[in-house]
């Protein structure tokens, strides 16, 4: 779903290399439009809306293809009432997009929030790493945050902490066993553990979709 989306370059962006060509050279890598993939399909006997990001492309970052892809999937989750799962893979927000960037965060929380207000499930699996303003944003919005074993969730990373506040930070911060022990996780799950998982989290959030 919601393929042939390309970013363009709204700042004629160019640090070692000009923002065009990483944006080439990272669809010829993939074969991805960008760092994200919508799909409808079945998960056991559930009906599901899944959106996921691909970290091969420039890092799983967050542009403004994938604040509207994520968009679409949220909308059309709500107005299907099927459940939504968005696996996240993210280093954060695309800066070559600026302002048009960041402001995916807000874009994609309140599409969010109409879901919950349709009462209609949200489930986000975090993999390594999740970080910057995808786990500001949607990544913690869940009904349920699931994060695979080991990995790294933060807004900013654990060096730079270290770094501003001149101290030692706890073994194992920031990991995904970490955040559950205080409480910013539901779960911690194998990927291979993830399947039933998720089935069963269905059947307990379970709501009655549009066909």
């Amino acid at each position: 779903m919601d393929t042939g989306l390309r970013s363009t370059d709204p700042l004629n962006f160019s640090d070692m290399k000009p923002y065009k060509l990483r944006l080439r050279q990272a669809q010829e890598a993939t074969g991805l439009d960008d760092a994200i993939l919508d799909a409808v399909g079945q998960l056991g006997p559930h009906a599901v809306v899944l959106s996921a990001m691909d970290w091969a492309f420039a890092g799983g970052s967050m542009g403004s293809v994938v604040g509207e892809t994520i968009a679409r999937a949220v909308d059309r989750a709500r107005l299907t009432r099927k459940p939504l799962i968005v696996v996240a893979v993210s280093g954060g927000a695309r800066m070559q997009e600026g302002i048009a960037s960041l402001m995916q965060m807000a874009k994609i929380s309140t599409a969010l929030a109409q879901l919950d207000e349709a009462k209609v499930p949200y489930i986000c699996v975090l993999t390594d790493p999740t970080t910057g303003g995808v786990t500001a944003s949607f990544a913690m919005l869940g009904d349920l945050n699931i994060a695979e074993p080991g990995a790294l969730i933060c807004f900013a990373g654990p060096r730079v902490i270290e770094q501003t506040i001149r101290q030692k930070l706890p073994e194992g911060f920031q990991r995904a066993e970490f955040l559950l022990e205080k409480g910013f996780l539901d779960a911690v799950v194998h990927r291979k553990d993830l399947k039933a998982y998720l089935v069963r989290a269905l059947d307990f959030l379970q709501v009655k979709s549009v066909a």
